[in-house]
């Protein structure tokens, strides 16, 4: 078995299984325990793609002090040198995006074409950060007082743990580790078990550009194990986790017991609503790119449309007739549309749903059958699925999926489609089409969500902007654009008083 994790992907075979180590201080070690994991292609299971380590307590102990040992030098260097690594990262990522697109596809499934997306995504939000570098303002405001200077500076928090989930692997680790380390802090970081190698890809094209040893440190591993010795760390003074609401209740419990910075990024139900006046070809287009794209499996996906009645048997007709013609299969082929689920769990759970809304009296048009013969029967395939006369309190309404399975539901008009769209738990993106721009901005007024789009799906945010949601999507913070950096810093207020005499500031203020 070839071991060195520091060979570019294209000098390996395909039939070559990579043992993956632990990267803990700028080396590649083994874990404690000794075992590993697999990980395994969704779309053919037979493709082993590496084999990672099954790492404990001890091994996210060892990664804490090296990014504490780290965090000392690190904090010192000038925020404009720390982002020229991040730019020459992009660079790198720039050069390796074929490889590691392809990388991406064989662990994760979904299509070329996304995981191409994937990777520029990361690049992005280098090049994003990297300008961050010569811009972490803070405000000069004048004083009370005469003689006296004041003003505000951002100061990195230290050691940040982040959690990242498997549909994005890539990305959503960029989001996350990039500004963390532009703002000077060091960080920790457990890829989800499903998807380890895109973020290995990404930390090795930022060691490649010169990254510091400790300043980011990857433990592979699983939830309980690694996740939450993380989370627990009292050397860990924020976290950071994109995963589901039941996980993010746990991690933001366990934060708030030592007071740590913490930000949870969880689940959607996000709603695409579609009026009358609406360009049908385009709704019909951006339905199928957010329910199916990503086979489903996006926090933004659009998993609720709600169609008004005098566009409804139109849209359904035209929706249910292309979700039909979509191509499933092996997202290496550049011919498929979409690629399969991202394991055997969530197929289930997938498939339970089906069940779940013919058991509730949805009509089922297309889809919700596994498949598994020929071709498929080595990966976790299903057939878009469209249900229709969905009741919006219905739980495949109401309860994120994660699959390829989007309800259609009928309105009266537009404050009966803005009703319907926030009746959910969950707000994080949203949508509508329409051509009348009084409704357009009256949706992105009364839309409780963090994300809307207009004449867009739910899907297809951009590195520059906050992203998150309200209610149960997340806590308040945001990833992306100044949010990210709003996360990662805390603000110290400084005061120069060059008056050479005690000035007691409100006490002091002339009658």
């Amino acid at each position: 078995m070839a071991t060195d994790t520091l060979a570019s992907p294209a000098s390996l075979s395909e039939s070559q299984a990579r043992v993956f180590k632990n990267y803990i201080d700028g080396e590649w070690v083994e874990s404690s325990t000794g075992e590993t994991f697999e990980n395994r292609n969704p779309a053919n299971t037979r493709d082993l793609v590496g084999i990672f380590q099954k790492s404990a307590r001890e091994d996210v102990d060892t990664a804490v002090q090296a990014a504490k040992r780290a965090f000392q030098k690190w904090r010192l260097v000038p925020a404009p040198r720390r982002a020229e690594i991040v730019f020459r990262a992009a660079e790198i990522l720039i050069e390796r995006k074929e490889d590691y697109a392809r990388d991406m596809t064989r662990e994760m499934g979904k299509v070329l074409a996304e995981t191409r997306g994937d990777v520029q995504e990361a690049i992005d939000a280098a090049y994003y950060n990297a300008g961050e570098g010569r811009r972490l303002f803070g405000p000069t405001v004048p004083s009370e007082m005469p003689n006296k200077f004041a003003m505000a500076v951002r100061q990195p928090i230290g050691i940040c743990g982040m959690i990242t989930p498997w549909n994005f692997p890539m990305a959503i680790s960029s989001w996350k580790l990039l500004p963390a380390i532009v703002c000077g802090n060091t960080c920790v970081i457990k890829p989800a078990q499903d998807t380890p190698l895109s973020t290995f890809n990404l930390v090795r094209a930022l060691a490649d550009a010169g990254l510091p040893k400790g300043v980011i440190n990857i433990v592979t591993g699983f939830g309980a194990e690694v996740g939450t010795p993380i989370a627990e760390h009292p050397e860990v003074r924020a976290v950071s986790l994109t995963g589901s609401s039941a996980v993010g209740r746990i991690v933001g419990g366990i934060a708030a017991q030592s007071f740590k910075h913490c930000s949870l990024e969880l689940g959607g139900k996000n709603p695409m609503i579609v009026l009358d006046d609406a360009n049908l070809d385009l709704a019909v287009e951006g339905a199928l790119w957010g329910a199916f794209g990503t086979t489903g499996q996006r926090c933004t996906a659009t998993s609720r449309i709600i169609v008004q009645k005098g566009v409804h048997r139109e849209f359904v007709d035209r929706l249910v007739e292309r979700a039909k013609r979509l191509k499933v299969g092996n997202g290496l082929d550049e011919t498929v549309q979409m690629g399969p689920a991202i394991n055997e769990k969530q197929l289930e759970t997938d498939l339970r749903y089906v069940e779940i809304g013919k058991n509730e009296g949805a009509k089922l048009m297309c889809g919700g059958n596994r498949l598994d013969q020929g071709e498929y029967q080595h990966g976790w395939f299903m057939e878009p699925t469209v249900f229709v006369d969905v009741d919006p309190k219905m739980r495949i309404a109401q309860e994120e999926i994660f699959g390829p399975v989007v309800s259609v539901i009928p309105c009266d008009g537009m404050e009966d489609a803005v009703e319907i769209a926030n009746g959910i738990e969950y707000g994080l993106s949203s949508a509508i089409y329409t051509k009348d721009v009084n409704k357009a901005f009256t949706a992105m007024r009364d839309l409780y969500a963090g994300i809307t789009y207009i004449n867009a799906p739910t899907i297809g945010a951009e590195v520059h902007l906050p992203f998150g949601g309200t209610k149960a999507t997340g806590n308040g913070h945001r990833e992306g654009g100044v949010g990210a950096i709003e996360f990662y810093t805390e603000w110290k207020s400084v005061y120069v008083d060059y008056s050479d005499k005690l000035q007691k500031a409100q006490i002091d203020r002339p009658e």
